[in-house]
């Protein structure tokens, strides 16, 4: 018996339906149900709240989103080999998990949501970890479709999401980020903790979407953001001139010294840097 139910343990799971993790699906199971049941409290009181899990495996921590309360856990699982330990769950939990098998980079959970806003909790596949996020952080229309996220990462990765100006780990991923919500590392997992363990401890991270983040052109920001940083050991007034714009223009808007490098300029400098970029754009187009 576990320390949340009382279905089989994983470990019994994994060799019951043959589910070695693999590499070239970025797998590395949680098996620790206290840990687990951990990250599902991170996500805040459950009930009544539809949560969006990716790449659930054998279901430790559905298990523990169930256990905790969740309304209903709506899960995308690409491998196949996974689904009878999943059914095992839903059968557990009758009507509350949804197993969907696919690719999570093509799966849009929203026409299952009825319109309600759902929260999405996960043990991310390190492969896919960022992409994800960034195509979640880039949602329209905003605030998006859920209201929390609560995701692992390696350490590295949550560090660069969670990451301020003058911090080292700053850059790009932390100026969508933290543009868009509010970002808070929570704790980390070592690597003993999963199967087999990763080179890297975990860290799990929560976000919360602004409801009104500061108005900005998401691409033109994108564009400012890849530019500065793409060149971050020089200053602005260097680094910003792919973008076919004076930087001294762009620099000025945000009252910024074009002296200054990247790391330096907090997200609401980046954000007035690409509000101007968009619109000389337009001025340009109009013109």
């Amino acid at each position: 018996m576990s320390a949340i139910d009382d279905l089989p343990p994983l470990r019994e799971v994994i060799r019951r339906h043959d589910l070695a993790a693999r590499k070239s699906l970025g797998q590395n199971f949680l098996l620790d149900l206290n840990l687990t049941a951990r990250i599902a409290r991170a996500a805040g009181p459950l009930e009544g709240v539809t949560v969006v899990e990716i790449g659930p495996g054998p279901g430790g921590l559905t298990r523990a989103l169930l256990a905790t309360g969740a309304k209903r856990v709506i899960a995308i699982e690409r491998d196949e080999r996974a689904l009878g330990a999943l059914e095992e769950i839903a059968a557990h939990y009758p009507g509350r998990l949804q197993i969907i098998s696919g690719d999570a980079m093509e799966f849009d959970p929203r026409p299952l949501l009825n319109g309600d806003r759902a929260r999405i909790v996960a043990n991310l596949p390190y492969n896919i970890a960022t992409p994800l996020l960034i195509g979640w952080l880039c949602a329209e229309p905003w605030p998006p479709w859920y209201e929390m996220m609560v995701l692992m990462f390696q350490r590295e990765v949550a560090q660069r999401i969670v990451a301020h100006h003058d911090d080292d780990a700053y850059g790009r991923l932390a100026v969508l980020a933290n543009w868009r919500a509010e970002t808070q590392m929570l704790f980390d997992i070592s690597p003993s903790a999963f199967v087999p363990p990763p080179k890297v401890t975990s860290s799990v991270v929560r976000l919360v979407p602004r409801q009104q983040p500061e108005p900005c052109d998401r691409a033109a920001l994108e564009q400012v953001a890849a530019a500065a940083f793409g060149q971050r050991r020089k200053m602005l007034r260097q680094s910003l001139k792919s973008l076919g714009i004076d930087p001294a223009q762009l620099t000025a808007a945000a009252g910024i010294d074009p002296a200054r490098r990247a790391e330096t300029v907090p997200v609401s400098g980046f954000v007035a840097m690409a509000n101007e970029l968009a619109n000389s754009r337009a001025i340009r187009t109009q013109a």
